[in-house]
């Protein structure tokens, strides 16, 4: 009983630059097939998502399957982005998983009272992060029934 699966788009939102490019070789590296996306700062994860701004012309094109979000970054942090994300009727069923450096209890809890999916702490080697995008890639694909757009 095989369904066939579309790939999904993930959404990294991260102001590390090293850091996207770890995550974009870390999905090459799983030879997982999904596309991945990036914005440096929670205003630009906004517009994206909304469609506004430079991303005017990706209005009529699905939205990303996945996100995945750092919690500390420049103008707009990933909390602030998160409340937005899931109080937005046309956003909030987008899985978002954080992945960030900080293993702050605090940050945990209030992540997931904000709607978090996952709270993922950034490995410190590149092979493990590819373990966890092989994994999250895998899970959110393969395994989770998501929404239609």
């Amino acid at each position: 009983m095989s369904k066939e699966r579309r790939p999904i788009t993930i959404l990294l939102a991260d102001d590390d630059p090293e850091d996207r490019m770890l995550a974009r070789e870390a999905l090459e590296e799983s030879r997982v097939s999904n596309t991945l996306d990036t914005v440096v700062d929670g205003e630009e994860l906004m517009n994206y998502l909304r469609r506004s701004g430079s991303y005017e012309s990706l209005r009529g094109t699905p939205l990303p399957g996945l996100i995945l979000l750092d919690l500390n970054m420049p103008r707009k942090d990933g909390r602030e982005a998160l409340r937005e994300i899931k109080s937005d009727p046309q956003l909030r069923r987008i899985p978002v998983v954080v992945l960030t450096t900080s293993q702050a209890e605090e940050d945990i809890y209030r992540t997931y009272d904000l709607g978090v999916n996952s709270f993922i702490t950034k490995p410190v080697t590149f092979d493990g992060l590819v373990e966890v995008i092989k994994a999250l890639s895998h899970y959110w694909v393969e395994f989770v029934e998501l929404p239609k757009d």
